[in-house]
């Protein structure tokens, strides 16, 4: 875990990420709280995840998804030397 992150602030948006109990509620949470680009970089990011794990290329990722090279890099390397976060949410939504 990233020590520059961890703080109270970030502890009580968990909090509330943990609250919601639906999709219609994560989509009133979230677009209050974010942005539009910023919501489709994190669902962008998301998906690149997926297809990385699906062995789907660089050149095919950019093309679905619209995400350049350094950005699908980025996650590659969160994938392979992160936290395993990616990978734990994989497998309890049974993506794996």
């Amino acid at each position: 875990m990233n020590k520059k992150i961890k703080t109270e602030a970030v502890d009580h948006l968990f909090q509330a990420v943990l609250a919601l109990k639906s999709i219609d509620e994560c989509y009133s949470f979230f677009e209050d709280v974010c942005t539009v680009n910023e919501l489709l970089s994190l669902s962008q990011r998301y998906e690149v995840a997926k297809m990385l794990r699906e062995k789907k290329t660089y050149l095919e990722i950019a093309e679905q998804t619209g995400a350049s090279t350094a950005t699908i890099s980025r996650v590659n390397r969160s994938l392979n030397y992160g936290n395993d976060g990616y990978d734990m949410i994989f497998e309890r939504l049974d993506l794996e």
